[in-house]
């Protein structure tokens, strides 16, 4: 009983050691970026809070720079058209893009602190050596310019998907690395899932007037952008959509003339909002919506309010 009772002791302090010991970056993100729809380029700027809450000093960070793999030659063309058993989505598709379909991600400027950052590129990872390491617990700045190419779509992200969309935008900004207990995750994009650290985005997004926005987090600006938010809509070529989102692990979005754009409220402080094509599976989209209220509610009394 004795042996029992110590195991037992043994397993919680464990348990309120780990527990105590754990820890996880946080990221702060502001953009400001302008697509524009005629050549498909993205031009940006990146404000980017980033915490250093591990025990560790860092001298080093590392940048995902996932729109490169979108190019012949790139780790993730190769990979899918030499292993057994290829991702039917992709295959040598990438192989066959040409110079104005492929992606990429171009930074004109890092600094961190306001000091350069010395840095390399290699294929879908950026290595940036920095000019002060940051501390445990401490905070550093960095600031980038950046210019991408949305590439054809052929896996999760790009321009004129197979339903239609014109721009679908995700995994679409050079995002920091994740750095936990195991170290950095760096790895090269090859089609697999994504890891990342969880924050804050502040984004504007700015491109032609005549596409309706869907993105993460809370529009703004209703009243300016219309399509759905507002009965009122300033008629201009261009309009600038604003977005923010809290504690979230990423930041996507997606832009096309004929979304439709319904808002549905779960409660009075919780609303749902769909954007779909009014195409053939328009009644789809719209019968499906009342589900999606009902798991809401489900999951909110079951697991707790979201």
């Amino acid at each position: 009983m004795r042996q029992i009772f110590t195991t037992v002791i043994g397993v919680l302090l464990v348990t309120v050691s780990t527990a105590q010991s754990y820890w996880q970056q946080r990221v702060a993100y502001t953009m400001n970026v302008e697509l524009n729809t005629q050549n498909h380029e993205v031009t940006g700027n990146q404000s980017l809070v980033y915490w250093n809450n591990s025990p560790d000093t860092l001298y080093k960070v590392y940048y995902h720079l996932y729109f490169n793999a979108f190019q012949p030659g790139s780790m993730m063309d190769v990979r899918s058209r030499t292993i057994s058993d290829p991702d039917r989505r992709v295959k040598d598709r990438i192989s066959k893009l040409t110079a104005d379909e492929i992606g990429y991600q171009k930074i004109g400027s890092l600094t961190q602190n306001g000091k350069a950052v010395n840095y390399k590129i290699e294929g879908t990872v950026l290595t940036a050596i920095l000019p002060e390491p940051i501390a445990p617990h401490d905070s550093a700045v960095f600031d980038m310019s950046f210019v991408s190419q949305v590439p054809k779509q052929i896996r999760r992200s790009g321009r004129n998907n197979m339903e239609g969309i014109e721009y679908t935008m995700t995994q679409w900004y050079p995002k920091m690395a994740e750095y936990d207990q195991d170290g950095w995750h760096a790895n090269e994009y090859v089609g697999r899932e994504f890891y990342g650290v969880w924050g804050d985005f502040d984004v504007t997004i700015t491109l032609d007037s005549k596409y309706v926005v869907a993105g993460t987090g809370v529009v703004q600006n209703p009243e300016e952008v219309g399509h759905g938010y507002s009965e009122t809509k300033i008629n201009r070529p261009k309009l600038k959509w604003h977005f923010k989102a809290e504690n979230v692990h990423d930041f996507g979005w997606a832009a096309d003339p004929d979304y439709q754009h319904d808002i549905i409220s779960v409660d009075e402080d919780l609303q749902l909002h769909f954007f779909y094509q009014t195409d053939t599976l328009a009644e789809q989209w719209k019968d499906i919506q009342p589900d999606v209220v009902e798991m809401f509610n489900i999951t909110n009394k079951t697991f707790g309010r979201y």
